[in-house]
């Protein structure tokens, strides 16, 4: 998947890079796999504004993802990949042999046509879902698992991917894309190879109206606000506002937010860099 830049014929345009599109086979969703999507608009049940920075945005509707890819033994073939508007990465239309269809995240140079399988008789192809107990070292994974038969909640958006490090006891080592080094139960899932559309990161907007298509509204920065809004805010002509913190108070840089008795802290070997 390559980058597309555009001739500026329009100022919005002048900066503007994009993904070329040319890998996706179908503009339209499969219409039993999707359903309505609710905006809030950073309102609360009562209506009260509890998030910033969020409202309008193009309407969506939410594509139903197989993250727990439990079809296991019978093998699919890849129909479309198409694009999802509610994540980074593409999404993949399976037909499994028994008629069922499913949306799977789909893998990078994944093609219309190819065979994928999930469970203990999968091999370790590209958009296999296999257990961590017959995941081989140094295979590069996405859509992990972090407990059995949840479905997957690691390593989902686009272009990112775990590596397979060892295997110790129960539990599988792997790598994570924030550089964190973790242990997860041999019997957890993840599916060979990874996301696609590794070039979201290159994405440029070009233009604040597509920030709002997004259903994002603008930011103020604290520093810009008085004393009673913001903690960094006020001060004669440009100060720079002191410690970084959030709005209300919370430090922004090197404050430590992590439980210090969150259990899973146990099954980490190294923290993100």
């Amino acid at each position: 998947m390559a980058i597309k830049k555009f001739n500026p014929i329009t100022p919005g345009l002048r900066q503007k890079v994009s993904v070329d599109f040319s890998d996706l086979t179908e503009s339209k969703p499969l219409k039993s796999l999707t359903s309505g999507k609710h905006k809030s608009g950073g309102r609360n049940h009562v209506g009260k504004m509890t998030m910033r920075q969020i409202g309008g945005g193009h309407k969506r509707r939410y594509r139903v993802i197989d993250f727990k890819r439990d079809k296991e033994g019978i093998p699919g073939k890849i129909a479309s990949i198409e694009y999802d508007p509610n994540r980074s990465a593409f999404i993949a239309l399976v037909v499994y042999a028994d008629g069922d269809k499913r949306y799977i995240i789909a893998p990078d140079k994944i093609k219309v046509g190819d065979n994928v399988m999930s469970g203990a008789t999968a091999t370790p192809d590209n958009g296999n879902a296999l257990y961590f107990s017959a995941i081989p070292l140094g295979a590069d994974v996405h859509a992990i698992e972090m407990s059995p038969g949840r479905g997957a909640a690691l390593a989902r958006s686009a272009g990112t991917y775990a590596t397979m490090m060892g295997r110790e006891g129960k539990y599988a080592i792997i790598k994570l894309p924030s550089g964190e080094v973790r242990r997860v139960l041999l019997t957890c899932k993840a599916v060979m190879g990874r996301a696609s559309n590794p070039d979201h990161g290159l994405e440029v907007l070009g233009k604040a109206g597509k920030t709002r298509w997004l259903g994002k509204r603008s930011r103020v920065r604290g520093v810009a606000m008085n004393p009673v809004d913001h903690p960094m805010g006020g001060g004669e002509g440009r100060a720079s506002g002191g410690h970084p913190r959030s709005r209300t108070g919370i430090m922004a840089k090197g404050q430590k937010t992590r439980s210090v008795k969150k259990a899973s802290s146990k099954l980490i070997i190294s923290k993100r860099k």
